[in-house]
This record gives structure tokens, sequence and C-alpha cells, in this order.
């Protein structure tokens, strides 16, 4: 008798080898098939999905579950609390009702009126860094002080707290990895909800024009949001609306200036900024994987395998906006590609709720870039940045740029 033995499952995440660009794992991945049980940390089995079609499905399939990575039981794949009350975390019925009350402050009407105060926050930090000199490091001077201000002062964070906001803000997101500090992350956690627990009580004592005024009123058929739920959403807002947009800034300059004539035509040709905004999502891998887990709430047959229940799932965003089958050449970033559906921000009710607030950051940043005709270009070559690797969103640890 043959002794037939099944070969290794594929081992993930996978070894990144060059952060920023695509892994070669993916596109192999997608040509044999949509779904793949792979091997996950702690001896844990799943599946990565890997094609744009499948991807969207479990994004927006109420039989994947966000709440159940939660439980007790689940397996421990990424650094969630027990139970937390998260609204990334929630399904149905508590993140629609959480949803509903939080989403009339992001409404597309809401973060226009936002543009005024987003324009007059950039142009200070492009003109403090032309003033300081002919050169930069554009996440210190750009990507990282322009969304933790405007997040600061959507929550009504004062200006003279804003620096330790911050510090407790950066170290919040810190992952297994190179660098990672978790009893820093721990400690961070904790500061960082004590201070919103403060500041929830001075807005309810003396209510302010800002985020968490707003929503301390908001209630809905005489539901309103409780304590908890406050803090939590308010974190939430910090690690979406901070961490992810300092992130997509960071890759956005990265990927426009690694070959000049990208930024030269936006700033030749400012009707392409929009865009150039959605093709760099596309395009840059900000995304890791892990913070779209789900699990399978019942047997579901998906891509052509049987997934079963209480199985995690990870549909795999970055690999769905580089799929051939969806994009035109995808592994090519086209400043005036329009056909582009691509799920940077997600899909179904977990679609980022904070979408609308950063893709204006991004135009609002290119426009002023543009609008000076800064001759912008890297320091450095690509391939010596140096990324920080240590947090859930990765970016470059700095990115020179000169002018």
């Amino acid at each position: 008798m043959t002794d037939v033995t099944a070969p290794p499952l594929p081992v993930f995440p996978f070894r990144v080898r060059t952060p920023g660009e695509a892994l070669d794992e993916y596109a192999k991945l997608r040509t044999r098939e949509a779904v793949t049980r792979v091997q996950l940390p702690g001896g844990h089995e799943g599946w990565l999905v890997t094609r744009h079609a499948e991807v969207r499905a479990v994004l927006t399939d109420l039989r994947f579950s966000k709440e159940a990575m939660t439980a007790p039981d689940a397996p421990r794949l990424i650094p969630v609390h027990r139970g937390s009350r998260s609204l990334v975390n929630l399904d149905p019925p508590d993140h629609t009702r959480l949803r509903k009350l939080a989403s009339r402050e992001f409404t597309q009407r809401r973060i226009d009126q936002l543009r005024p105060r987003v324009e007059a926050i950039t142009t200070g930090l492009v003109d403090a860094m032309l003033e300081a000199g002919s050169d930069a490091d554009a996440i210190t001077a750009l990507a990282l002080p322009l969304p933790i201000t405007v997040i600061c002062e959507l929550l009504g964070v004062a200006p003279e707290e804003q620096a330790q906001f911050r510090q407790w803000g950066d170290k919040v997101l810190t992952v297994g990895g190179p660098g990672a500090d978790a009893d820093a992350a721990r400690e961070a956690v904790g500061r960082l909800m004590g201070y919103l627990t403060g500041l929830i009580e001075r807005k309810r004592a003396a209510p302010g024009d800002d985020l968490l005024t707003r929503l301390l009123k908001a209630h809905d058929d005489g539901d309103a949001l409780s304590g908890e739920e406050l803090r939590t959403f308010a974190m939430t807002i910090l690690i979406a609306g901070y961490h992810t947009t300092v992130s997509a800034i960071s890759h956005l300059l990265v990927h426009l200036l690694e070959d000049p004539a990208r930024y030269r035509s936006l700033v030749d040709d400012r009707d392409l900024i929009g865009t150039a905004v959605e093709e760099a999502l596309r395009y840059s891998q900000v995304a890791g994987g892990f913070g779209s887990v789900r699990i399978a709430l019942e047997d579901v047959e998906l891509g052509g395998v049987l997934i079963r229940r209480g199985e995690p799932v990870i549909p795999l965003i970055n690999s769905a906006n580089r799929d051939e089958g969806v994009f035109a050449r995808p592994d090519e970033l086209q400043v005036d590609r329009t056909d582009n559906p691509h799920l940077a921000f997600g899909a179904g009710i977990h679609f980022c709720l904070g979408a609308a607030l950063a893709r204006l950051e991004l135009r609002v940043l290119l426009e002023t870039l543009a609008a000076r005709r800064i001759p912008l270009t890297l320091g450095v070559p690509v391939g010596d940045l140096h990324w920080h690797l240590a947090t859930a969103f990765p970016r470059p640890s700095a990115l020179p740029i000169r002018w």
C-alpha cells in the first residue's frame, strides 16, 4: 500500500519581503483557487480568501461574524479584547443600533463641512515644512500631524492635550513584530480609556461643538450610547481615523514619488487627483489581513470549498485589490484609472465609517501640494526605506522628501 501524505498547509501570515508591495503568494493563490486552507498562528487552521468576488462575499455575508472573534473560545489570532464592544467587532443587532447613531456624524454633508478646516490644517503643515528648509521627513511633517489634528479636533481634544493623546494612540496599535512592546500597548490602552472617560464627563458638564458632545446627545427611540460605548467608539475613531490614514498618506506619497512622472502628472492636471487617490488606495498594501478575520457561524460553501461552522476566514483585501480578473494590469499604479471597484474601505455593514473623511484628507493634501507646484522627490531610493512593522498598519519609519 502506498503511503500518501498530504502536502503541508501554507503558513499565514506570509513573510513580508518588500513592505508596501503586494506579496507574490497572493497572486499564486488567486491563480490556483479562490479559497485556500492555511496554518494560522497558535496552531489554528483557517481559510484565506484571495479573489475579489469571494472577498467581497465574505465582507457582505452575515454568516461570517466579526463578533465571534471576541468570544472566550475564539482563536487568538489578533489582540482583540474578549467581549469587545467596538463597532468594528459587533454583529447585528448591536452593530445596527450603534452604527445608526454614529453614522449621522459621518454623512457626506457633514464631511464636506469639514473641508475648510482640513484645508487650513494642511496649508499650515505644508507652509511649516517649506519654511523649515528644502527637505523633510514626510511622516513627521505631514502623514502624522494631519490626521491626528483632524481627529483631535473632531473629538474635542484640547490643543494642549493632543501631544499626549497622540503618544498613547501611537502605542495602542502596536502588535507582534520588531520593536513591538505589548506591555506598553496595554498600558497605553488603559491610559487612553481613562483619558476618554474624563473627556466624556467634561463634555457632559460643558458641551462643545464636537463629535463626543453630539454623540452624548444622540439617541434613537430613546436609546442613547452608554458611557462604555462612547469610550469604545472614540477609541475606534482614533484607530480608524488616525492610524489607517497615517499609513494611507505614507503609502500614497511613496507610490506617487517613486515614479516622478506620476506626481508631475497631478501637478500638471489636478483633475487627476480624485482618481489618483482611489488608485493609491487600491494599489497600496495597508491592510495586513487579520483585521478583517471572521468566524463562520454555519457551514458555508464559498469558492467551491466548504467552510465549516467555527472556522476562521480571512478575506484578503490586499489580494482582492490586485485581482487580475477585475483590474486591468493590476500591478501597475495608473493615476487615471476610472474603473476601480477597490475594497480598501471594506464592504457591507462594516464598510469604513470614516471613508469620506480619509478621502477628504488624502485629496486635500494632494491638492495643496499640486497647487503650490512643489517639485517633490524622494530623498532616498524606495528600497532604502525602513518600515515600521510593529503596528497593525505598516508605514515607513521615515520618508525623506526634498524639493
